[in-house]
């Protein structure tokens, strides 16, 4: 079975081996056995469902909280020539029975679905008929309450998996702690506990506390310092824009993306910084997940996240290459007060609570014992000027309702894009075409979807832009141009948050905010902001070392490239728990300084070995080259780092 996973992996991927823990994995839910699999950011998780199912008879089920990642993937998968597809809010009731009959019939290999269409009727009604394989739950700490994700959606893979009985499950995160990684496996219905462990450590990455008292300075001495793509995170939208434009100024190239952008803006901006074109993207938590940009050399966040588990998944973003990289967390003396405040707007008074509940009522005009079932668009801004509340504790308000019960609130809808012709056909062969630009998206638009001039049609600017032969740019400028010349109507996809009631409107002084949907999740918050507290303020211990200890991973060596590990280093201090090879690396280091104290190369031979054979010196130097510590020149002789 091996034999045939690796044939797999090589037709399809073209890999000659697995990495880490794949195959372990794979033989795992090959063997129809119910997996939880840990992998760190840049692991190869899609590798571990991708692989097996392509090995079997059938469909795999992916679940997974992005549309954005969905149809990456998706796009991925056709380029291999794997026969995929995704079922989203932003299609059409015809288009979601097409692709789901279509499964049923065998046509695609996998179907990716976000959570909330798995209590969908039409979606389980089709889905008793399906071939399934395995289900497939990807960012599956997010079915935890006690992670620091939670999405209630996730709850309903338990009623698919009663759907399809005897279909193994293949649980996926980088990020849970051993609390989170048993609830996962209790709520995911596991027949046996089955936890498949990667080490979350990074060898190739540089944790960094940089206290500043100006953080935009020091931005910009770590962006000159370290050359290649990076990411900037903050928690304002507006710090997203002003920092990007501050960087510009520098002669930094850098674009700022939030959730508040539109899909067509996001999407654009984020291939500038894939492809190389802007050097840096600054950007909030909206960005990053399923990111596959291997070479980020820097990940800088000038606000610290409200979870370790945030902010290790975030920095886990760079170096995913092997080459190194540095994450850096920049702290001020005014971000241990913000951070504590953040637990009090993330859990506003209940009281609070009540009051958005009946001002939610009033602003849709719902009356008392109706709206079970009806999903509203909601416009939060017109909503907090309309009854003077503040946006945030608002939006705490609305988690907090749905994890009560009372309401499901979505804040990023992704509606795709419409187009309708204005003209008749035959107008349309008298235009005056001239611009080949013009041409091109029109023809593909004729020759890619029906129906253009009889109603609005869902259409794809990556698809048109693609058979168009233009960049998605230039095709986006191209439909305003027409629907401006009013050859047709383009309607641009734009991110719609909804909130649908999911039972009958009660009054607000009725409202029931259990203990643990309040008291118990406030609290482990509380602890988590606590966790992050410790981690930006311990200048004691192996930052590393730190993280994985927070996710149950003790006794990792120190890492020898965080802050507190090259400040033990220069002060001559051993590492605290390092290992016998980090303990030799110092100790040749410091060869190398005292050989070169007269400023000069020498040859290896003059080095004290320090015990070492020559083999474990020749592995020892390169590792310290490569941490930019030594210089070994062509001659074969060696210097320390930044000695001329």
């Amino acid at each position: 079975m091996a034999t045939d996973y690796l044939a797999t992996l090589r037709r399809w991927w073209g890999y000659d081996s697995f990495r880490g823990i794949q195959l372990d994995i794979i033989r795992s839910i090959g063997e129809g056995r119910d997996t939880l699999g840990l992998m760190p950011t840049g692991g190869g998780k899609s590798i571990t469902f991708q692989v097996p199912a392509m090995a079997m008879e059938g469909l795999c089920l992916v679940v997974t909280p992005l549309i954005a990642l969905m149809k990456d993937q998706v796009d991925a998968l056709h380029r291999r020539g794997i026969k995929a597809t995704a079922v989203h809010t932003g299609l059409t009731q015809d288009e979601i029975t097409k692709r789901l009959d279509n499964c049923i019939f065998g046509g695609y290999k996998f179907l990716y679905v976000s959570p909330e269409r798995l209590g969908s009727e039409l979606f389980q009604r089709k889905l008793r008929k399906m071939p399934v394989s395995f289900i497939t739950v990807d960012e599956a700490h997010c079915i935890s309450q006690w992670g620091y994700d939670f999405r209630p959606a996730y709850l309903d893979i338990a009623a698919v998996r009663r759907l399809l009985p005897g279909r193994p499950v293949l649980a996926l995160t980088a990020t849970a702690t051993p609390a989170v990684v048993d609830d996962i496996q209790e709520r995911l219905g596991f027949r046996e506990k089955n936890a498949i462990r990667m080490s979350f450590a990074r060898p190739n990455l540089a944790y960094v506390v940089r206290r500043t008292d100006n953080k935009e300075a020091t931005l910009l001495r770590i962006l000159q310092a370290v050359p290649g793509a990076a990411i900037v995170y903050t928690r304002s939208r507006q710090h997203t824009y002003d920092t990007a434009r501050w960087l510009n100024q520098q002669g930094i190239p850098a674009l700022h993306y939030h959730a508040g952008l539109t899909s067509l803006d996001k999407d654009l901006r984020q291939r500038s910084w894939q492809d190389g074109e802007t050097r840096v993207i600054v950007a909030t938590n909206a960005f990053g997940m399923g990111i596959d940009k291997p070479d980020v050399r820097a990940v800088v966040h000038l606000d610290a996240p409200d979870s370790v588990e945030a902010y290790f998944q975030e920095a886990g973003r760079a170096g995913r290459d092997g080459l190194p990289a540095y994450a850096v967390l920049l702290v001020s003396g005014t971000d241990r007060g913000v951070l504590r405040r953040r637990v009090a707007d993330t859990f506003p008074p209940k009281a609070f609570i009540r009051q958005v509940y009946d001002h939610l009522a009033y602003f849709f005009q719902l009356p008392i014992h109706t709206g079970a079932g009806t999903t509203f668009e909601f416009d939060i801004a017109e909503f907090c000027r309309n009854f003077k509340h503040f946006p945030v504790p608002v939006e705490s308000a609305l988690q907090i309702l749905g994890r009560a019960g009372y309401l499901a609130y979505r804040d990023e809808d992704d509606n795709t894009s419409r187009v309708r012709f204005i003209v008749t056909r035959g107008e349309l062969y008298d235009i005056d075409t001239s611009r080949p630009e013009d041409e091109a998206v029109l023809g593909a638009l004729m020759r890619t979807y029906g129906g253009l001039f009889a109603d609005y049609v869902s259409v794809d600017e990556r698809r048109i832009a693609r058979d168009a032969g233009l960049s998605p740019q230039e095709t986006y400028d191209t439909l305003k141009r027409l629907t401006y010349r009013r050859i047709l109507h383009y309607v641009p996809r734009r991110d719609i948050p909804h909130i649908t009631y999911l039972r009958p409107r009660v009054d607000g002084a009725d409202v029931a905010l259990r203990p643990e949907v309040y008291e118990q999740l406030r609290d482990l918050y509380a602890a988590r902001v606590g966790a992050m507290l410790r981690y930006m303020e311990d200048d004691a211990h192996c930052r590393s070392q730190q993280l994985l200890a927070y996710f149950g991973e003790t006794g990792a060596p120190a890492c020898g490239r965080c802050d507190v590990c090259v400040e033990r280093r220069r002060q001559g201090q051993p590492q605290a728990g390092a290992s016998a090879d980090s303990r030799a690396a110092h100790d040749l280091l410091d060869a190398v300084r005292r050989l070169c104290a007269d400023g000069r190369s020498h040859p290896l031979s003059d080095l004290d070995r320090c015990g070492l054979n020559e083999e474990a010196v020749r592995r020892t130097l390169a590792r310290l080259a490569a941490e930019g510590l030594v210089l070994l020149a062509d001659d074969g002789t060696v210097r320390p780092a930044g000695e001329e």
